[in-house]
């Protein structure tokens, strides 16, 4: 991933402003190549899978009496987020790893000398950024899934939970990107941070879900999978977080991922 940004400018005081940073992050991440196709796919995966998945349980909804049980039309028409995640959290790490690879993280750091202000001005871009897409996606699956639904039962966004499982599911984009960053400031390489956020969001619950029962139910809520269940449906399934709870839980592991990532930006070399 290669930039075109140039260096913020210098303020009197010693170090660039943090307006001047800002502008200068939403240069480099709207100029490099890696972050349209990152939001393309995430767009393409996220509408097309959920329309895909709409139009087929559209066809078959009259005949699988089975798919009648519990059967929820808004997690249907945001399934495509799951598949959306990668993209987000691919484009979340590169944000920081990139700079690593190209070796443009010592001109960065040289135009700002204090890391915290770089780093806070790469998680604002990115989280306004990624959030804005996020929900575009998210609503959009909806909407164009609730037309396609008929004749399975659908809803509208006025319907209970519904609003807020789409708008939940922006931010929950969101919030999974912003932790890929921070594993991109902790671990400083595209492979690495990228392996491992799939492990935890894809593989880590496989693993646990081979663990007994008891446990499985005990530590699958922790999931960043099945809290994006709870997120995406009008209301979570047993053993599950609440759709708020969960939010609350991935912006912790965000938060913490930021923070570890800050705290190891300030103590190791370029």
């Amino acid at each position: 991933m290669t930039t075109t940004a140039t260096s913020p400018p210098v303020s009197t005081s010693g170090g660039a402003t943090l307006s001047n940073v800002l502008a200068s992050e939403f240069t480099k991440l709207r100029s490099v190549r890696s972050t349209k196709w990152s939001f393309a796919v995430l767009l393409i995966l996220g509408v097309g899978l959920s329309v895909l998945a709409c139009s087929l349980t559209s066809t078959h909804y009259a005949t699988d009496f089975a798919s009648h049980i519990n059967f929820d039309p808004t997690r249907v028409s945001l399934i495509g987020i799951f598949f959306g995640q990668f993209a987000i959290g691919v484009l979340g790490a590169m944000v920081m790893t990139a700079e690593y690879a190209t070796g443009t993280i010592r001109v960065s750091l040289a135009a700002v000398p204090k890391r915290s202000r770089l780093l806070l001005a790469k998680v604002v871009v990115f989280a306004v950024s990624s959030l804005i897409i996020g929900e575009i996606v998210a609503f959009v699956s909806y909407l164009v899934g609730q037309a396609l639904l008929h004749p399975a039962p659908s809803t509208t966004l006025s319907s209970p939970g519904a609003l807020r499982a789409v708008a939940g599911s922006g931010l929950y984009l969101c919030l999974l990107g912003l932790f890929a960053l921070g594993l991109g400031v902790i671990l400083r390489s595209t492979p690495a941070a990228v392996s491992a956020y799939v492990g935890i969001v894809l593989v880590l619950p496989i693993i646990v879900a081979l663990l007994p029962t008891s446990a499985t139910n005990d530590l699958r809520r922790f999931m960043p999978s099945s809290m994006g269940t709870s997120i995406v449906s009008m209301t979570p399934g047993p053993h599950a977080f609440s759709a708020g709870a969960s939010l609350i839980c991935l912006a912790v592991y965000a938060l913490i991922s930021l923070l570890v990532g800050a705290a190891l930006l300030q103590r190791r070399d370029a």
